[in-house]
């Protein structure tokens, strides 16, 4: 990663979405603006046990929101990094490099999009899809999100309130039922997207994002790529 300024936040407001996932909402000090392209992260550094960690967490704001921009994460069990930001309080500072990342969606093209996400991937496809529906065009957007209790989603009404005002944006939860250690997405959201994508009509001019945690995203771009579809069309980040 090159080298580059390192900027500090304060931490203006902060919000549980879920008990283990929260929303910091960070202004930039200095009165700079945050210039990002949807999907793109940012490198914190964390000063923790005596040294500074470098972890790197994906804005959640919308295309224009600037000035105050919101990154959203999950507390990992054992995990130095999230377990700082946990401890934190409203107007405490924070230090980061950025923004990364070539997981974007800056230019839309007439075509279907289709979003697969995985718990907290989620994230990067609220900024992606709100550039899509303000665009322009004749593309259209679907959200395939797999969670293992409705309560685990994320941004929640929000997607229904846009499924409600864009006939171009589709929501479908993919809900295990089940409780976090016995959720898989081999037994949901895999043969979901195998039905759909793979054993039906299979439109090569489809865009897929895959965001999730760990090899399920491998076995899903697999999946894609393996019935036909082209790297370039199938995208994916792996937490």
């Amino acid at each position: 990663m090159p080298s580059s300024p390192t900027f500090t936040a304060t931490i203006e407001k902060i919000v549980e979405r879920t008990p283990d996932t929260r929303s910091f909402f960070l202004r930039v000090g200095n009165g700079q603006k945050l210039s990002f392209l949807p999907g793109q992260f940012l490198s914190f550094l964390l000063p923790v046990g005596g040294e500074t960690l470098t972890r790197a967490y994906t804005i959640a704001s919308l295309p224009g929101e600037e000035e105050c921009f919101e990154i959203c994460l999950n507390q990992v069990d054992g995990g130095p990094g999230s377990s700082y930001l946990f401890s934190r309080k409203e107007a405490d500072i924070l230090c980061f490099t950025g923004p990364w990342g070539n997981f974007v969606l800056d230019q839309p093209t007439d075509a279907e999009y289709i979003f697969i996400a995985d718990r907290v991937g989620v994230v990067p496809f609220r900024p992606m899809i709100a550039r899509l529906l303000t665009a322009g065009g004749h593309h259209t957007a679907r959200l395939l999100y797999a969670a293992p209790q409705a309560g685990d989603l994320l941004y929640a009404a929000e997607w229904q309130r846009w499924e409600g005002q864009c006939a171009s944006f589709s929501f479908r939860p993919l809900i295990a039922e089940c409780e976090p250690e016995e959720y898989a997405i081999e037994k949901g959201l895999l043969p979901y997207v195998e039905q759909h994508f793979v054993k039906e009509v299979r439109q090569y001019s489809r865009r897929f994002y895959i965001c999730g945690i760990g090899r399920p995203v491998l076995l899903l771009r697999d999946l894609l790529r393996g019935a036909g579809y082209e790297r370039q069309v199938v995208k994916y980040e792996k937490w």
